[in-house]
């Protein structure tokens, strides 16, 4: 039975609401043991307005006051998702060196879809549907996938590839125009890498939420993930407010099991401790 849920949001990301002391309640109400708020850090993504980072000696504040609160009732660890993109290597490297953060997710939420009139690259994120206006979906997938395979490359500040293939939520045609073997030359690249550099696959529930009839990624990814001999599997609902909190996680188990995998993983002082399925 899963009893963590490491992938969520609270307002300190500039996409939720959530008051963080409403999400550990939610979490105790649930039965969970374990969570990790990693919230939005998003470096130059203008997309919504303001830059979507945060500050984050106040986020440490607030969630060590949670942590002493919670002693006994929940394990409470601080982490953060990246939004990754090649040329801020270096300056996430700083940022996760500078802060002890329990675990770090990697996740791309921004693809550079054309240049401007002066030549200069934009990006865009899926969700803003602008990668699909000139593009088909498979196109718009694959320019996704390319994207993530040149940020996990290129950095090693994160502990887990969050929402793989999440950019089939915005699609046109979402999950009738994807399948793992249209683009199984670029995430065998992404699956080999992450084995290679010890990091995890995050299996994120937020894609049941939103309709799609998988978990991110899709169940033949993380078939193939098991297949290549990868092993560490994070597990996290994406949540943006407490109702959403583990959501659907008895299916993710399921698909877990299907894959066949026997455990997942947490993070503690980003070293990995697996915990049982079965």
């Amino acid at each position: 039975m899963i009893q963590a849920d490491m992938h969520m949001h609270t307002w300190f990301s500039t996409d939720s609401e959530a008051c963080p002391r409403d999400m550990a309640d939610e979490a105790v109400r649930k039965g969970l043991k374990t969570i990790c708020f990693t919230d939005h850090f998003d470096k130059d993504d203008l997309e919504w307005g303001e830059e979507g980072i945060f500050d984050v000696d106040a986020y440490f504040v607030e969630m060590q006051k949670l942590q002493e609160e919670y002693a006994g009732k929940l394990n409470i660890r601080i982490g953060i998702e990246l939004g990754l993109r090649t040329y801020l290597k270096d300056y996430y490297e700083e940022l996760t060196k500078k802060y002890p953060f329990d675990f770090v997710i990697g996740s791309v939420h921004n693809v550079p879809y054309k240049k401007d009139a002066e030549g200069n690259i934009l990006y865009t994120d899926p969700a803003a549907e602008k990668l699909f206006t000139d593009r088909t979906d498979k196109e718009a997938y694959r320019l996704m996938m390319e994207t993530t395979l040149e940020n996990v490359r290129t950095s090693d500040c994160f502990q887990t590839l969050g929402h793989l293939d999440y950019v089939v939520r915005y699609g046109k045609s979402r999950e009738k125009e994807y399948s793992y073997t249209d683009y199984a030359d670029i995430i065998d690249e992404i699956l080999k890498l992450l084995i290679e550099k010890e990091k995890g696959l995050e299996v994120n529930s937020a894609g049941l939420k939103y309709g799609l009839p998988f978990a991110h990624p899709h169940p033949d990814v993380l078939k193939h993930y098991r297949e290549l001999g990868g092993e560490i599997i994070t597990i996290g609902a994406d949540a943006h407010k407490p109702e959403h909190i583990a959501y659907d996680f008895a299916k993710a188990e399921e698909i877990l099991k299907s894959c066949g995998f026997k455990y997942y993983t947490e993070f503690f002082e980003q070293k990995p401790v697996f915990k049982q399925l079965i």
